[in-house]
């Protein structure tokens, strides 16, 4: 099988630098603020009324639905990993089992070492379940799909029931939880991966609490492909008429959950049941909503670069932002309200869409992909452009 390059399908570079530009507004007080924070601003970050419309803001645009479509162009690039393997002469379910193995081995350095807010772990667990339906057609993949939202949903009951366990993840937590979390985070690097390594849930348990809704988007996104949604085949009226739907049908649902949580200042139950039991079944939707309306000015240029490189993106951030906020660095963990933080996209987004270009031009993969590609095929694998094709470029 040789290792030739697959031709590119713009529309999912496009849509994946997209949804890699919205995950790090979800992520920002993730690296910023303590993990109760992450859902309620009662926790920590500030109650002014700057943050809770930020807070409001990213709940109904950006939380979750950035992560789902994530997952759901992961689906599609997994599935066209596997036939194009095959395509080849070659063993496509082995292929797609190596990578996952190594997604996993770096989605675990990233968590334990870097960030405790690791999706890479996730989906390499998510993906080797997903290989069981890669051949399945396009109505067994939506009706999979529409089950795991199902579990999903009574993961989310599941949790709404934990009482303490809810008010300390969800709810204000306690001042000493707080004060022992910030200092860690504010300590030595070593201080930050023991406290990860002995507080934050592993890729298992994110897997049992996560996993069947990531499916779903996973599964979509193999159906996505199948039917050419996500490649941009259809007409441009119908992702219009879609986009319009979707999201004049659940945005003002998900203001009607925030305007909720907002009166009840912040209830831990209310959190949950709106991030895990309505947010669930609306988000599908959503995330179809924006693939399409993002279809429909999808082109080769700086967001289609940020897409072909969307690991690397995701990691450098990580690692950018841990250095600023955690205390082998900056050390401004829990220092920052939460309306603030959103400044830090100035500077952020622009960095995340300069570069590739001037990357791709030279190098023939992202630095994090062509890492994952030669330890998935355990062979070197090109890496700088010849003069040619620099040129060319």
């Amino acid at each position: 099988m040789t290792d030739t390059p697959a031709p590119r399908i713009v529309a999912l570079d496009y849509l994946r630098g997209a949804a890699v530009l919205g995950i790090l507004v979800a992520n920002l007080p993730g690296f910023a603020l303590p993990v109760a924070a992450y859902f309620s601003p009662a926790a920590w970050g500030g109650t002014a009324p700057a943050d809770v419309a930020a807070w409001a803001i990213t709940f109904v645009f950006v939380e979750g639905k950035m992560r789902g479509l994530f997952a759901t162009l992961f689906g599609a690039s997994m599935l066209l990993v596997i036939d194009r393997a095959d395509a080849r002469g070659g063993n496509g379910a082995a292929l797609h089992l190596r990578r996952m193995a190594t997604l996993f081995a770096i989605g675990c350095a990233h968590l334990y070492f870097v960030w405790s807010g690791d999706i890479l772990s996730l989906y390499a667990l998510v993906g080797c379940v997903g290989l069981l339906f890669s051949a399945a057609p396009l109505q067994l993949l939506l009706f999979a799909a529409a089950a795991c939202l199902l579990l999903a949903l009574a993961n989310g009951l599941a949790i709404a029931g934990l009482g303490a366990v809810v008010e300390q993840v969800f709810g204000r937590s306690t001042a000493a939880d707080l004060s022992r979390e910030i200092a860690a985070m504010r300590g030595r690097w070593a201080t930050n991966v023991a406290w990860r390594w002995h507080e934050e849930a592993g890729p298992f348990t994110a897997f049992l609490a996560n996993g069947p809704e990531t499916l779903a988007y996973m599964l979509f996104g193999m159906a996505g492909l199948r039917s050419g949604f996500l490649t941009g085949a259809w007409p441009r009226r119908r992702y219009a008429m879609i986009a319009a739907m979707a999201l004049l049908t659940t945005l003002p649902i998900f203001a009607l959950v925030a305007t909720h949580t907002i009166a009840r200042n912040f209830d831990a139950r209310t959190v949950v049941l709106g991030s895990f039991v309505v947010a669930p079944l609306l988000r599908p939707i959503t995330v179809a909503g924006y693939a399409a309306l993002l279809l429909l000015t999808a082109g080769e240029g700086r967001i289609a670069a940020a897409g072909r490189v969307a690991l690397s993106n995701y990691l450098a951030c990580s690692i950018a932002f841990t250095a600023l906020f955690y205390g082998w660095g900056g050390g401004q963990f829990a220092r920052w309200d939460r309306a603030t933080l959103y400044i830090l996209l100035i500077p952020a987004w622009p960095a995340m869409l300069s570069w590739p270009r001037w990357w791709l031009a030279r190098f023939t993969h992202g630095p994090a992909e062509w890492l994952w590609r030669c330890s998935a095929r355990g062979t070197w694998v090109t890496f700088r452009r010849s003069s040619c094709e620099r040129d060319a470029n």
